[in-house]
């Protein structure tokens, strides 16, 4: 019988494989016998083993109760999600689930145009120049342009939240992939700023000290009022719900606002912006 040696440390992937053939050898089963206990053939215990196929959500749940490992700290399920949001930071993914139920979503951005507003081609190039850094891998920049895809989609629904963007001026002046992406990506916002549901609003350079935030912010009002704060840094991200911090939070989001450009300044500076004009 030819035994595929494993690479565990070429890849997710190939270590969630490799863990799962040594807790069902170090139960002393075969293939054959854990494929009967979770209800999958022996050859797709293989090919998942072998790295050869991806783990599912269904598959890691199935794997954890036929080895014993629900209810467990390092079970294959909290393994497979890791995999799956492994580009996205600590609560993210909790906070995009309440994204999408929120009345009201407040958003705060530097350097970058928000996600909810990114276009595809803009969103392609950021994920993209994250892959030549090595900060993910393509199969990760290609799960994160279709995340956000989903995100987008999650808005668009009978009654749509009403959405109060806040963007430093630096989003709408650093260019990303070029002059195209973001002649379309400025075209983007101008379009979202005459919905009924949005205000859009640039924070210019000239507010200096006065600009409340120095980190993205996102801030959501839920069906029954209550309130979410996520925020982030470059290398973890923080949901909060308690109302005794997220409240200040939401009250420098309104003196921020107050400081910031009118909607109509900030689409006239964003058609400015377009033309190249200073």
């Amino acid at each position: 019988m030819n035994r595929k040696e494993l690479q565990p440390d070429s890849s997710p992937q190939a270590a969630f494989g490799a863990r799962l053939r040594g807790v069902r050898e170090r139960h002393g089963w075969t293939q054959d016998t854990l494929a009967e206990r979770m209800g999958y053939s022996s050859v797709h215990i293989s090919a998942v083993e072998t790295g050869r196929k991806p783990p599912t959500l269904p598959f890691s749940r199935s794997a954890d109760k036929a080895l014993g490992l629900e209810g467990a700290a390092d079970t294959f399920e909290r393994e497979f999600r890791e995999i799956k949001h492994g580009s996205l930071l600590e609560g993210f993914p909790e906070y995009v689930g309440l994204e999408g139920r929120a009345v009201e979503i407040r958003l705060y951005n530097v350097g970058i145009i928000p996600g909810l507003l990114q276009t595809p081609e803009y969103a392609r190039v950021l994920a993209d120049s994250a892959v030549r850094r090595g900060a993910i891998t393509p199969e990760q920049a290609d799960e994160r342009v279709a995340f956000l895809a989903g995100r987008q989609a999650a808005l668009v629904r009978p009654r749509p939240p009403m959405m109060f963007v806040t963007m430093d001026e630096s989003c709408i002046r650093r260019q990303v992939g070029g002059s195209s992406v973001m002649d379309a990506q400025l075209a983007r916002l101008v379009d979202f700023a005459d919905l009924p549901n949005t205000l859009l609003q640039v924070a210019p350079y000239e507010m200096g000290e006065r600009r409340t935030f120095d980190l993205p912010v996102n801030i959501l009002t839920l069906p029954d009022r209550s309130l979410i704060c996520y925020a982030e840094s470059q290398a973890q991200g923080n949901l909060d719900r308690e109302s005794t911090s997220v409240v200040p939070v939401l009250t420098a989001y309104h003196q921020l606002q107050a400081e910031a450009l009118s909607q109509a300044a900030s689409v006239a500076m964003i058609k400015q912006v377009r033309k190249g004009a200073p």
